[in-house]
């Protein structure tokens, strides 16, 4: 890994140097700037790197969605025969090109660089020594200036975690550590949800229940694991989180736009409710005491039409005519020729 934090340094000492020369070397509002834009920036950096794979990854999604009408098919007919479904899976990816791994492959390329910039940040700490100073490419000044950099008066390479004694060697407030942290943990947590969250609104829910579970898992169990970790992370690890979830609610929103979700796949899914999936059947069903409500008014309304149909036919027996005359026979006009029995006809009548 020592390649890895090599070049992050390098990126960060660059776009320091960069900004350095823009603005002064002071702190503004208790904030050393060039520090701080130096890690927006090398998100930036790294995201303008990633993002010919970040668009194949769109694609690739889109592709694993296009072919789910067929992955369910082949679900049904191999039912129970684990081994042929994933040699069918397997005929079906390399029939349709798909790879199913481009989708995670550009999180795993920024794994290395989020460690590299978490040990890189606690490598910089007082009392080193100047060898140790100059590893990974710094001078003995910039290591220095590092190390005192701050945001709102608390230090880059502090964490709320950070014991009185670490905090008194970098002369640091410790309330201030933590309202800062603090403030920086809820900004990582928000925009990590409203991440998952704006694709899961634009494919909705998964109707595959391993899938929908992950899209779950993804939405809320994320966020928490940023909310347990995030007051470990030192505050610039957190600032290079909150932006880089910033930079992907953007790309996200112009990757949707660009290269919507195909219909067959939206189709087959179940529109997103911030309440959790449901499926639209399933969301016309009452339920509780509204289904024992429902019920008990499906049952008075029959035994009501039956009451009804048992009245009537009482009332047409007391009045000696059948309960399904549809109206009394009329007496044939005088003169009127009497109608052939034999041609289907009634009985003759005797005119009055």
């Amino acid at each position: 890994m020592g390649g890895i934090y090599w070049l992050i340094s390098k990126v960060m000492l660059f776009w320091h140097t960069v900004w350095d020369s823009i603005m002064p070397d002071h702190r503004v509002l208790g904030s050393n700037w060039q520090w701080v834009l130096a890690i927006v920036f090398l998100v930036i950096t790294v995201r303008v790197v990633l993002f010919p794979i970040f668009v194949k990854q769109i694609k690739s999604q889109r592709a694993m969605q296009a072919i789910q009408p067929k992955m369910k098919e082949l679900q049904e007919k191999h039912k129970g025969d684990r081994e042929t479904l994933q040699k069918e899976v397997m005929k079906l990816y390399q029939e349709e090109k798909v790879n199913p791994l481009m989708g995670c492959l550009p999180m795993f390329l920024q794994i290395p660089v989020f460690i590299g910039l978490l040990h890189v940040l606690r490598h910089l700490k007082p009392g080193t020594s100047d060898h140790q100073m100059e590893l990974y490419g710094w001078t003995k000044s910039e290591f220095l200036s590092a190390v005192d950099a701050r945001l709102f008066d608390a230090p880059i390479v502090a964490k709320f975690s950070s014991s009185a004694a670490d905090l008194l060697q970098i002369e640091a407030n410790s309330t201030t550590v933590k309202i800062v942290a603090a403030i920086l943990v809820a900004l990582m947590i928000t925009t990590t949800y409203l991440t998952q969250r704006q694709m899961i609104k634009k494919t909705g829910w998964n109707t595959d229940p391993q899938q929908r579970m992950i899209q779950k898992f993804m939405l809320y169990g994320i966020p928490f694991f940023t909310l347990t970790s995030g007051w470990y992370f030192p505050i610039g690890v957190i600032i290079y989180w909150v932006t880089n979830n910033a930079i992907t609610l953007g790309q996200q929103y112009w990757v949707l736009h660009k290269y919507p979700p195909p219909a067959s796949a939206s189709s087959s899914n179940v529109p997103y409710k911030s309440g959790g999936a449901k499926k639209a059947t399933d969301a016309k069903q009452p339920s509780g005491f509204g289904a024992l409500f429902s019920k008990a008014r499906e049952e008075a309304a029959a035994q009501q039409r039956t009451n009804g149909k048992a009245a009537k036919a009482t009332g047409a027996k007391a009045n000696g005519t059948a309960p399904d005359a549809a109206a009394p026979s009329r007496a044939p006009k005088p003169g009127a020729k009497p109608i052939n029995p034999k041609k289907g006809g009634a009985a003759k009548r005797q005119s009055g």
